[in-house]
């Protein structure tokens, strides 16, 4: 009998270097705060599945991050959208676009030997509605919660949770 595969949390070093890779610049990567939405504070969330569509993890940004790894990702310039985080409280359609690129891509972090395999099946936006299920996971303690700085564009809140 064979022990069943787990999903593992990545370490720090391994989220620095896919984002640094990502959007092309040495992000600075540090332990933080944990990512939550509130009424003010709007997240986006990608969910990540197994082949039999079990919850695997959750990648939570706040509206800053998700802003500018898309930004960074699009190569957007950063005054428009440091407006849309600052401004609009929303992301534009083609940032949305890019940060669902940007979490596809993050899933990698968590496909590692002895892990079941993971892919993107949602994304949702900051503001956009969660849930139940999914919302409730948020909450769950084995995460690693992340400040990141990306270069020329500013600092935000990742949370990596796996329920």
């Amino acid at each position: 009998m064979t022990a069943p595969l787990t999903v593992v949390l990545p370490d720090t070093k391994a989220v620095k270097d896919m984002l640094s890779g990502l959007v092309g610049k040495p992000v600075s990567v540090t332990p933080g705060a944990p990512v939550t939405p509130t009424e003010k504070d709007p997240v986006s969330v990608a969910v990540y599945v197994s082949p039999t569509m079990a919850v695997n993890a959750l990648c939570v940004m706040d509206l800053p991050l998700a802003a500018w790894t898309g930004g960074a990702l699009a190569l957007l310039p950063p005054g428009g959208v440091q407006d849309v985080v600052e401004e609009d409280g929303e992301l534009t359609a083609m940032l949305t676009e890019a940060l669902h690129e940007v979490v596809n891509v993050l899933s990698a972090l968590f496909n590692v030997p002895g892990a079941p395999h993971s892919k993107l099946h949602a994304s949702y936006a900051p503001g956009d509605d969660l849930p139940g299920d999914i919302a409730g996971m948020l909450a769950a303690f084995n995460r690693l919660d992340l400040a990141v700085e990306v270069p020329g564009y500013g600092k935000g809140r990742l949370s990596l949770v796996v329920p």
